[in-house]
């Protein structure tokens, strides 16, 4: 069992993915979507849209009991099974065609312990949520570079982010997760408990169990960064790399530093002849002093087109 959830099972054909959900209905206290009823499109839609999957059942968890309930269900029913977190899922794993989708995004408790630097977060939340919670105590943990991602999804799989130069990868920093196991099991994960299975779910991906809370350590971060994106036409992309591979190894670890080369976003930096047109971008995020920060940064803002 996986996030990504196994497409078909061998042998298996449509009239088996059709079981009766009155039994399911009585033991599960969220919300259960089939095709044809209301919400279902909605709930079954993750955010790449290159990928359109039709689960036969869609089961939103009302809590861990509930991701026990589906976990049988779709067991005893020789279902595929998808996790759905925070719907990003750029690679299509949170819904599977003719499977249970398990919905966790209605799972969002999250609580920060200042003294310690931990956090605890349930699977359903996003990286805006839990951000919004630890930075209250000016506290953050390397996570997802775009806000709407699910943090299971994110965790799980290893983890890049803007911080992890200075703090290392999201998967670095969990120390403890709580989830329900192929066999509807529940389970508490930690270096005391299981010391080789918290080292598996540290970007081993969904392969062990469906994650229903996460615990992380914190960091000194913020409340101000210094950061956005700097573009440059794309025939300068060798002038820009080069300059990366000679800046970057020296570079402080606050200093974070990511590549993309798309079309330029219609932003109001950006002349608007430039819309639409190729770029190599460079976007540093600095989580130090933003007066040094400045300083470190100046010789990428002196690489000329």
């Amino acid at each position: 069992m996986r996030n990504a959830g196994p497409r078909t099972l061998p042998g298996m054909t449509n009239t088996l993915h059709r079981p009766t959900a009155g039994l399911l209905r009585e033991r599960f206290r969220g919300a259960l979507l089939r095709p044809g009823e209301e919400g279902y499109d909605e709930a079954r839609r993750v955010w790449n849209g290159a990928f359109d999957f039709r689960p036969v059942l869609v089961a939103r968890a009302a809590g861990t009991d509930d991701v026990q309930t589906a976990i049988r269900y779709a067991r005893e029913h020789d279902l595929p099974l998808s996790v759905r977190g925070g719907g990003h899922s750029v690679l299509g794993y949170g819904a599977a065609d003719d499977g249970v989708m398990l919905d966790l995004s209605g799972l969002k408790a999250v609580t920060v312990d200042p003294r310690t630097r931990t956090a605890r977060a349930a699977g359903g939340l996003t990286w805006s949520e839990f951000d919004l919670a630890t930075q209250r105590h000016g506290l953050a943990t390397t996570g997802g570079s775009v806000s709407s991602t699910g943090i299971g999804g994110v965790t799980l799989g290893g983890g890049f982010g803007h911080l992890m130069r200075r703090y290392g990868l999201t998967a670095d920093n969990l120390r403890g997760a709580d989830l329900v196991t192929a066999d509807g099991d529940r389970r508490h994960v930690d270096a005391g408990t299981d010391p080789e299975l918290l080292w598996g779910l540290r970007g081993g991906g969904g392969n062990f169990g469906v994650v229903t809370a996460f615990e992380y350590d914190l960091h000194p971060v913020g409340p101000l960064v210094l950061g956005g994106p700097v573009f440059w036409p794309i025939e300068q992309a060798p002038r820009v790399l080069r300059f990366l591979r000679e800046f970057a190894g020296d570079a402080p670890d606050p200093l974070g530093i990511g590549i993309v080369a798309m079309l330029a976003p219609p932003m109001p930096f950006l002349p608007a002849d430039r819309y639409g047109t190729p770029v190599i971008g460079l976007l540093p995020v600095w989580c130090g002093d933003p007066a040094e920060g400045m300083r470190v940064l100046a010789p990428l803002r002196r690489i000329r087109s």
